[in-house]
């Protein structure tokens, strides 16, 4: 009996100590899991353009694909994937930009890709960048009166 005890003893001993290690260890997990589910946006740059907007790429002329909102973008060669990001949707906010107070603080908008960047005129500011966004999209992210060429974006498909 006497041996029963000092097991049992023993037993009770480790679990208590092992009990914070397993607690940091679900801390730890619930942590990461947060993390992983909410920061898992892309980061790129994006310029914008003035109309007209048609014909596009993915739509010709028809404008009802447009939406009503003119939040819309045009797809560079990061995310063009070959005619694919036609429709797409994402949610864009302006992170940061060689401009001091250019980005618009807290605005995150959801735009829908309807053109490649090869079939716009595009800006000097727009070569290279991961998206060309219209008048109306780039000035709810950022303040037009900076005249910011580009800004620097956070973007993740919806």
């Amino acid at each position: 009996m006497a041996l029963s005890n000092d097991v049992h003893v023993h037993c009770t001993g480790k679990m208590q100590r092992s009990l914070p290690l397993l607690q940091w260890l679900s801390l730890f997990s619930l942590v990461v899991l947060f993390f992983l589910r909410t920061c898992h946006g892309d980061v790129g740059t994006a310029a914008h353009y003035s109309p007209p907007y048609l014909p596009t790429t993915c739509y010709g002329s028809d404008t009802s694909e447009f939406p009503s909102s003119n939040l819309f973008a045009v797809a560079g060669d990061a995310i063009w994937d070959n005619g694919a990001a036609c429709g797409r949707q994402y949610l864009v906010r302006c992170i940061s930009a060689s401009v001091r107070y250019a980005c618009a603080q807290n605005q995150t908008i959801q735009l829908k890709i309807v053109d490649y960047i090869n079939g716009i005129p595009s800006p000097s500011s727009a070569s290279n960048t991961t998206m060309v966004l219209s008048s109306t999209a780039f000035g709810a992210i950022a303040n037009t009166t900076t005249n910011a060429p580009a800004i620097n974006i956070e973007f993740q498909q919806v």
